[in-house]
């Protein structure tokens, strides 16, 4: 009996310690969370970044290119969730390896790159034909701002 109630308990902790680890976003509360990179409030809908360690972590940012940038001094490899803010849908967070980026001096961005995300490449289009400027991959934004 003592020994079934051990492994029981041994069960529940290994089940609990697993689950508590599991990498899962946190909804950025704008207005009260701060940016991971430059300290500022996050208050603009549009233009949030966040990313999850594996470990469950959770980093949130004010702007995408402060992701970018922070995201250039850590191991790519720890990092299990990457999300943008949705420019067509502000609040909503989307894929940040699958969206696309929009690099335009007409649309503004918090940290000043003037740089927005997009849920889909027609709709990234779209806005350039709109307001002009260049689009970029997951891969081709970190080179880009990599350059600067």
């Amino acid at each position: 009996m003592k020994k079934s109630f051990q492994k029981w308990v041994i069960g529940v902790i290994i089940l609990s310690t697993s689950l508590a680890c599991k990498p899962e976003p946190q909804a950025i509360e704008y207005g009260k969370d701060q940016c991971s990179f430059c300290k500022m409030n996050i208050v603009d809908k549009t233009h949030a970044a966040q990313y999850v360690t594996k470990k469950g972590k959770q980093f949130k940012f004010d702007a995408i290119e402060c992701m970018v940038n922070a995201v250039s001094e850590k191991d790519e490899q720890s990092i299990a969730i990457f999300l943008v803010a949705d420019y067509g849908n502000p609040g909503q967070m989307i894929d940040a390896l699958k969206a696309t980026y929009l690099i335009s001096k007409e649309i503004k961005s918090p940290m000043g790159a003037n740089l927005s995300a997009l849920s889909s490449k027609e709709k990234a289009e779209e806005l350039k034909q709109q307001y002009g400027g260049q689009l970029y991959s997951w891969e081709s934004l970190k080179q880009k701002l990599s350059d600067k």
